[in-house]
């Protein structure tokens, strides 16, 4: 059954997707600090669009002449995120009013509000500290991080899962490592776009021609580069950014190994759907990934790769959401009343047949 809050859920969580691609629009067209205030832009609530606003802002940021494109990009993504943090506001605020309700959660609308608050400071420092790429990448994780836990709260009001029997503990360890695998996995395409490594290998599946060229991983894992530099188009050089981009490489290589064995353990368990579902998913992802390379980024594609990180992330927080449902008494009971008819049905009486099935032997009497 849908519980209350289950609509704004879902429409912060479609919102919520929106503004992760408006972050990825704004970075890729290098536009981070299209407005070099914050939160608003030549200390305007708006681009300054005529002359006399102009000449403003050139008084109070001479060092950052203004370019109306680019600082249209970066306060339409302030706007949208702006509007996503007052419906996580009035998440939290129905959870609190709905507090002890039955299926109402409470923890989780209050952490996204704590989170969404976080992301606002990280937003402000991102300009402020000029494109630290520290910051640019705990930024980018933490709208990730906005997006699934929304989902998750979707997930919960929605009442659309059905009740399965537990699934077996490998299964859900498996589940549990791929999704850890995946937010590394964006953490370092974060870390990639934030260093301006996407191009720094334009062949594949070599680099520069070689399967293991010159890398300088000290410099491109350093993360205590001092803050202070403009940041924008990055400050590491060619060995560097080498570095950051075959460790995206490998990354990638492992999450698809351990997400391909996750899929077929779906398929086993019955879950053939959601097995098919992340199949798709990575598919998706990492033909966009190597489209990255070979057309040496363009932005759509670019874009559509943040997207596609998105999807994958969502998609196996729903595989660890139904691998781990927790079900209400009742509900369990129920299903373990439907397990074990289905048992009895196809049950044909013999010792040999309940051992396949998984049911205990009854006693002898010898």
């Amino acid at each position: 059954m849908v519980k209350p809050g289950y609509r704004l859920a879902l429409f912060a969580t479609f919102l919520a997707v929106v503004v992760v691609l408006l972050g990825a629009y704004t970075r890729l067209t290098h536009a981070g600090l299209g407005c070099p205030d914050w939160p608003g832009c030549y200390g305007f609530l708006a681009v300054p669009m005529s002359e006399h606003s102009q000449a403003l802002a050139g008084v109070r940021f001479p060092e950052a002449p203004v370019e109306v494109a680019k600082g249209w990009f970066e306060m339409v993504h302030r706007y949208f995120a702006g509007s996503l943090g007052l419906v996580i506001l009035g998440l939290a605020v129905h959870a609190l009013r709905r507090r002890g309700a039955e299926g109402q959660p409470l923890k989780l609308p209050l952490l996204l509000l704590g989170l969404v608050i976080l992301q606002g400071a990280f937003g402000m420092w991102t300009v402020t500290l000029k494109l630290w790429p520290q910051v640019v990448s705990a930024h980018l994780l933490g709208g990730f991080a906005t997006l699934s836990l929304l989902f998750l709260l979707t997930l919960r009001l929605s009442g659309a899962a059905p009740p399965v029997p537990a699934h077996s503990a490998r299964l859900r360890g498996l589940a549990a490592i791929s999704l850890l695998l995946v937010i590394g996995q964006i953490a370092l395409g974060g870390w990639v776009s934030s260093n301006y490594a996407a191009v720094a290998c334009v062949d594949l599946p070599t680099c520069h021609g070689e399967w293991w060229p010159a890398m300088d991983f000290a410099n491109g894992f350093h993360l205590t580069q001092h803050i202070g530099p403009n940041y924008l188009g990055g400050q590491l050089d060619s060995d560097a950014r080498t570095a950051i981009h075959m460790t995206h490489r490998l990354g990638a290589l492992a999450v698809s190994l351990v997400l391909l064995l996750l899929a077929w353990q779906l398929r086993r368990a019955g879950l053939a759907r959601l097995a098919g579902l992340l199949l798709l998913a990575l598919g998706v992802q990492v033909s966009l990934g190597i489209s990255n390379v070979v057309f040496h980024l363009p932005l759509l594609v670019a874009v559509a790769h943040n997207a596609g990180g998105a999807l994958l992330l969502l998609t196996t927080v729903l595989v660890n959401y139904r691998v781990r449902l927790n079900l209400p008494s009742s509900q369990l009971a129920v299903a373990r009343h439907c397990g074990d008819a289905v048992v009895r049905q196809h049950n044909t009486g013999t010792p040999d047949r309940q051992q396949e099935l998984g049911v205990p032997l009854a006693p002898t009497g010898q």
